[in-house]
C-alpha cells in the first residue's frame, strides 16, 4: 500500500471517459475531498502515473467491451476500448502495489471483468423482474450481506440506491464475492474479502452527497490510503466506520430507513 509522504491528503486517482460527465468528475472529487483527500482525474488521453496514486476509483460511464469477458457485442452498445485498456492497467498496477479501490457503476463491473468475472450484456434479457429505473434518486431497494465489509462501512442491511445501468454482474471474479443485491437479484455490491479494501457497488455514491452512509465509501478508501483503519476492522471484526451518532441500526430503525 502506498504511503503518504509529504502531502496533507493522500492521491486519488479517478479513471472516466475522455467525453464523461464533469457533473460525475466533480462529484467524485467533492466527496473524496471531504473524505480528506485530493484527486486527479485520469482519461485515456489525460493519463497519469498509477504508482504516484494512494487510492483508486474506477468510476462509470459507457459499457466494457464484452470481448473482454467472452460475449459477442452489441450493435447499439456504447463502448469505450482505449477506457478499456486503461482500467485493465491501472488495475493491474493497483493490484501489485495494494492500492485500495472503490468502483462505481462500470468501475466495478471493470473490477469483475480484470479478476476473469463476466457480465451480463443486458440485466432486463436475464431478470425480467428487475425494474426498468434510471434515476440519480435513491429509488432502488438493495440488501448487503451482513458479514460482509460493505455492511461494516455502511452499517445497514437495507438501503436505496440510484440506478444508472443496464449491465451488472453475471459469472464473479476470482477472489470476489457478491456482497449485494436487489430483490429481483441482479448484484448491487461487490468485494474481495483478503483484500484491505476492494469494493464495487452499481450504484452512484458520489451523487447521494447528503447521505452520510453512502459518504462513509469514501471516507473508508482514504482512511484505508492513509493507513487509519484499524487492523481488527480490515479483519472484519470492527464496527462500521461511521460516526457515533450513526451506529449499527436495529432491525426497526433500519426498515424506517430502507
Amino acid at each position: 500500500m502506498a504511503a503518504v509522504i509529504g502531502r496533507s491528503r493522500p492521491l486519488v486517482g479517478i479513471t472516466a471517459s475522455v467525453h464523461g460527465s464533469r457533473i460525475a468528475a466533480m462529484a467524485n472529487r467533492l466527496a473524496l475531498w471531504r473524505a480528506g483527500a485530493a484527486s486527479v482525474r485520469i482519461t485515456a488521453e489525460a493519463p497519469f502515473p498509477i504508482d504516484r496514486l494512494d487510492a483508486l476509483v474506477v468510476g462509470g460511464g459507457d459499457d466494457i467491451d464484452a470481448a473482454l469477458y467472452g460475449e459477442s457485442a452489441r450493435p447499439h452498445i456504447r463502448i469505450d476500448p482505449e477506457r478499456d485498456r486503461l482500467e485493465m492497467r491501472a488495475l493491474d498496477c493497483a493490484a501489485q502495489r495494494g492500492l485500495p479501490v472503490l468502483g462505481i457503476c462500470r468501475g466495478s463491473q471493470m473490477i469483475n471483468v480484470h479478476r476473469g468475472g463476466s457480465l451480463h450484456v443486458d440485466i432486463h434479457e436475464v431478470y425480467e423482474e428487475a425494474p426498468h429505473m434510471r434515476t440519480v434518486l435513491p429509488r432502488k431497494r438493495i440488501r448487503i450481506e451482513p458479514d460482509s465489509r460493505l455492511y461494516r462501512i455502511l452499517g445497514i442491511a437495507e438501503c436505496r440506491v440510484n440506478a444508472l445501468h443496464h449491465q451488472s454482474v453475471d459469472r464473479v471474479g476470482d477472489g470476489l464475492r457478491v456482497v449485494a443485491r436487489e430483490r429481483a437479484g441482479v448484484v448491487q455490491g461487490i468485494e474481495a474479502p483478503d483484500e484491505p479494501f476492494m469494493i464495487g457497488v452499481q450504484w452512484h455514491p458520489e451523487y447521494l452527497v447528503t447521505d452520510s452512509r453512502q459518504q462513509g465509501l469514501f471516507r473508508r478508501l482514504v482512511a484505508t490510503a492513509m493507513g487509519t483503519v484499524p487492523m481488527d476492522d480490515i479483519a472484519g471484526t470492527a464496527p462500521a466506520d461511521l460516526d457515533r451518532t450513526e451506529a449499527s441500526p436495529t432491525r426497526q430503525s433500519v426498515r424506517a430507513q430502507g
